[in-house]
């Protein structure tokens, strides 16, 4: 099933959209437990790379979801948001390179120490989002908004910056943007190459 929704958005200046916006600007990670994403049951990764549908879904915390989406809305309407983009199918992984594509802008994640990249990167739990910031990472704007996160009990590490044109997870080979583009673009063209 689909669900579709409509929203009015009051200032069309504080819009933030799903690609990257400029150069050397913060992308923190809005909702992350502090597992960073441990939860492979039912995702994309499984399915395409594994041909698995089992094991469980992420659990969902409607009130966590809650306190996190309106923390997202709140600082989108204060106008520092530049883009931002749900975590969903595909994870982590997937929704920066959706985020890179969209403006052709690439990204430096350097990695999560003492993690298991796998999940990290292809994990689909509920409730986050990518964001990236128009400030600057020591400034008082950024310790301001950490306490307020720390008070509402959110978890959003400042994970990467933007940048270049290479997008760069981790210790994983970084990819050029415009590769991860034709890859995207062309699969379609090339399905009906084949079916035909």
């Amino acid at each position: 099933p689909t669900i579709g929704g409509v929203g009015l958005i009051a200032d069309w200046s504080k819009m933030a959209r799903i690609g990257f916006a400029a150069e050397g600007q913060m992308i923190v990670l809005v909702g992350a437990p502090p597992t960073w994403g441990s939860h492979l049951g039912q995702s994309v990764y499984m399915r395409d790379i594994h041909g698995r549908a089992d094991g469980s879904p992420p659990p969902v915390d409607l009130e966590h979801e809650k306190r996190v989406g309106d923390h997202v809305r709140a600082l989108i309407a204060s106008g520092i948001v530049t883009a931002a983009h749900d975590v969903s199918d595909g994870g982590l992984a997937v929704a920066l390179a959706e985020m890179a594509m969209a403006s052709g802008i690439g990204a430096t994640i350097p990695g999560l120490t003492g993690t298991d990249p796998i999940p990290v990167w292809f994990g689909e739990d509920q409730g986050r989002y990518l964001l990236t910031l128009s400030i600057d990472p020591q400034s008082g704007e950024w310790d301001r908004i950490r306490a307020e996160q720390g008070k509402l009990g959110i978890f959003a590490p400042w994970i990467g910056t933007t940048g270049g044109d290479m997008l760069k997870l981790g210790e994983a080979r970084a990819v050029p943007v415009s590769e991860l583009t034709a890859a995207h673009e062309g699969w379609f063209p090339r399905f009906m190459d084949q079916a035909i």
